[in-house]
């Protein structure tokens, strides 16, 4: 297939990237400026110039496309206090992509995520999904009705599916929140959690998520809800004491008052509960996790080596 990706050099993408161009695919990425065509360039995927906001490029480019990967997303503005504005944009690229793939049976994936979705138990693929109502579109609740609102063209001949992402998709190189986590302890001179820490995080390898994004754009039936989870929950006192014995620093509790000043921007999702469980996406399309788990992963050093983001 010819695949037009968006986000192609980020984070997320530079992985799903090699992993369609190994599988056969030939790759399209959009890139809004020159180090990320040149990094498109160099994995061997034809440069698509534009941005989020080219509504009329986007277009064009998954009309000539066989199917669109979308993983870009405004999270500069977002993390500076904008999600709203973030979701806003999101949502007018998923319409002109809706748009132009229409009545085609052509695949349309995109990336969302697991937290939020069922508060104080372990969410599945069949939470979120619309059921008569509707998801206000605004504050957090905005990427999730993006995520619907991309199912629902389904009904309208569009092979779309919805990979949710955890929080944490770690390796060699994240500059996520486990990366900003590592800094604080680093600033503060231990390792800290909210509450008790008991709290659980899903987690998954960048690698293994590629291979989902693959899958679901090669195999996933039209309005397929996919989770890209290896780890159902990891408590984040674990992922503190792992900090602490990487970075050779005390383990401490933060009071859940104190936890914005202490951590920052990081305050205000640190102590959120929301373990979430893969098990019909693997049985729907054979997925399996081959890559290190999050504790492994952060146990192998690289998240201590280089300055944190």
């Amino acid at each position: 297939m010819r695949v037009f990706v968006t986000g192609a050099s980020g984070w997320i993408g530079s992985a799903v990237v090699p992993e369609l161009i190994g599988a056969g695919h030939q790759v399209v990425g959009l890139a809004r400026s020159e180090a990320s065509a040149a990094a498109l360039d160099a994995a061997g995927a034809e440069v698509h110039r534009g941005s989020l906001d080219d509504l009329d490029g986007l277009r064009s480019a998954a009309d000539a496309s066989d199917g669109v990967v979308h993983l870009a997303f405004k999270h500069d503005i977002a993390f500076s206090g904008d999600f709203q504005g973030a979701a806003d944009a999101d949502r007018a690229a998923i319409e002109a992509f809706g748009g132009a793939l229409v009545g085609s049976d052509r695949p349309f994936v995109i990336a969302s995520g697991t937290m939020g979705l069922a508060p104080g138990r372990v969410a599945t693929e069949r939470d979120g999904l619309s059921s008569g109502g509707e998801v206000p579109f605004e504050g957090a609740g905005a990427r999730q009705a993006n995520a619907q609102l991309t199912l629902s063209l389904a009904s309208r001949g569009v092979r779309s599916s919805v990979v949710r992402l955890p929080p944490t998709v770690h390796g060699d190189g994240d500059n996520g929140f486990i990366a900003s986590l590592v800094g604080v302890a680093r600033d503060k001179g231990f390792s800290g959690y909210a509450g008790d820490g008991s709290n659980r995080w899903p987690a998954v390898a960048r690698f293994d998520a590629a291979r989902l994004f693959r899958l679901a754009l090669e195999q996933a039936p039209a309005g397929s809800a996919l989770h890209a989870v290896a780890d159902e929950g990891v408590p984040i006192r674990d992922v503190a004491e792992v900090i602490g014995r990487g970075l050779d620093l005390p383990v401490a509790a933060v009071p859940v008052e104190d936890a914005d000043d202490h951590f920052g921007w990081l305050g205000g999702v640190l102590g959120l509960d929301g373990p979430a469980s893969s098990a019909l996406t693997r049985e729907l399309l054979g997925w399996q996790p081959t890559r290190p788990g999050l504790l492994e992963d952060l146990g192998k050093g690289h998240y201590f080596d280089r300055p944190s983001a």
